[in-house]
């Protein structure tokens, strides 16, 4: 229990730290005319055609014929949108975790399950291209960590990559029962945890303020020379890479081998789950490597930039596997729903905000675990009725659209009607 609770709050500090990544951002794209003019003409002919030729769009920009992904609509354009829209509304407001949304909502809007990974890493990809690299601002960036990280991180998503293909192409059914799995048991994990976060500071009455500084100091606390770390910074194997020099005289050593080989469980990941692959970084840098949580920050930002770009190119784009119209109706949306989010926070308590987190993610818990059923039967492993299957599936998606919705109504709401103390405090 202790042990899983620690993983826990490594996984919300990773997630904050993404988020914080995430809000820079889009601040860096809003604040820039030029990149706003970019983003316009990036997607006027997307508008353009899908209101002229929504049943014709060529294979390449992931219409229906490009491995029969899925069906593109104007609809689905405002849905992609709609959806970038919450998920920017949890990063901003919540300050973690609004990606891990992202696939299950595309799933469930009918999307194929490798598309909405492909998809979702090209909107990270793209979103970081754009907002150049703010990741400065955020933390120490450790040049030789980072190099080793990337040369591991490459190969795990070229693993992960190749699995998700290969399901696939054996059958589609399989490849999104997969991902369905993978993220049941993920956000079963970080929901659970963070439904009992919520309620035992609620019990307290507490905020998230000081958990959120006791899980910084167990990070740092984690990161000395103690245990697994210890024992990996102990070996000679060369070569040996040097960090933390600006914290600990002469700096920490470990050999580039194991730095490589948390970088290849991360792209891993990644690549798998449509995700930065941030939430697992942070753990294995702070509890594994030994690496404090400053330089952590500023490296796992940049292996996020790289690993995205990297499985959404060489992975899934040039397979066919990326809906670009989506991607760019999540990145609109995202934009306006972070900024919303973030203002949000100065006028809400923390602990209500933790509370709708937990909601959310649990929320998107139910609905890849109600839509398993229905894919275990279409496989022939389940045995029950088709409409049963079909009754469980709808069930998750309603509840979990319902559940992201009256969040992202509250949070507008929210904003809109505090805009006069907003104002006060600009």
């Amino acid at each position: 229990m202790k042990v899983g609770r620690e993983m826990y709050r490594m996984f919300m500090k990773a997630a904050e730290a993404h988020a914080r990544w995430d809000y820079e951002t889009s601040m860096s794209i809003l604040r820039d005319k030029k990149r706003i003019l970019l983003l316009g003409l990036m997607t006027m002919p997307i508008l353009l055609v899908s209101a002229a030729f929504a049943a014709d769009l060529p294979a390449a920009l992931g219409g229906y014929k490009a491995y029969t992904p899925a069906y593109y609509s104007t609809t689905i354009f405002i849905v992609s949108i709609v959806i970038g829209l919450c998920a920017g509304l949890i990063t901003g407001c919540i300050g973690a975790g609004g990606g891990f949304i992202i696939t299950p909502a595309l799933m469930s809007a009918g999307v194929k399950g490798i598309l909405a990974v492909g998809t979702d890493l090209f909107h990270i990809f793209a979103k970081a291209i754009m907002g150049t690299a703010v990741h400065k601002k955020l933390g120490n960036v450790s040049v030789g960590l980072a190099i080793a990280f990337l040369v591991g991180s490459g190969i795990g998503v070229f693993g992960g990559g190749s699995i998700n293909r290969a399901l696939y192409e054996a059958n589609p059914v399989l490849s999104d029962t997969f991902i369905s799995i993978v993220y049941v048991v993920l956000l079963g994990f970080l929901g659970f945890y963070s439904l009992f976060d919520f309620l035992k500071l609620r019990k307290a009455g507490g905020d998230v303020g000081a958990h959120a500084g006791e899980s910084a100091h167990g990070a740092e606390a984690a990161s000395g020379k103690v245990g697994i770390p210890q024992k990996l910074q102990s070996a000679k194997i060369p070569p040996l890479i040097t960090f933390d020099e600006d914290l600990v005289p002469g700096g920490k050593r470990i050999p580039a081998l194991f730095v490589a080989i948390c970088g290849a469980i991360v792209g891993f990941a990644a690549a798998i789950m449509g995700v930065g692959g941030g939430f697992l970084t942070f753990p294995m840098f702070v509890y594994v490597l030994g690496v404090s949580s400053f330089t952590t920050v500023g490296t796992d930002i940049l292996q996020i930039i790289f690993t995205a770009g990297l499985a959404s190119i060489a992975q899934y784009a040039i397979y066919g596997f990326i809906f670009y119209t989506l991607a760019m109706g999540m990145l609109l949306g995202s934009l306006i729903g972070i900024q919303i989010g973030a203002l949000t926070t100065k006028v809400v308590k923390g602990i209500y905000i933790r509370g709708f987190y937990a909601v959310a993610i649990l929320a998107g818990f139910v609905n890849r675990f109600f839509a398993l059923p229905e894919k275990l039967k279409q496989m022939e492993v389940l045995d029950i009725s088709d409409a049963l299957a079909k009754t469980l599936t709808q069930a998750g998606t309603w509840i979990f659209f319902v559940v992201i919705g009256i969040f992202a109504v509250w949070v507008i709401g929210t904003f809109f009607t505090s805009t006069g103390k907003l104002r006060g405090e600009v």
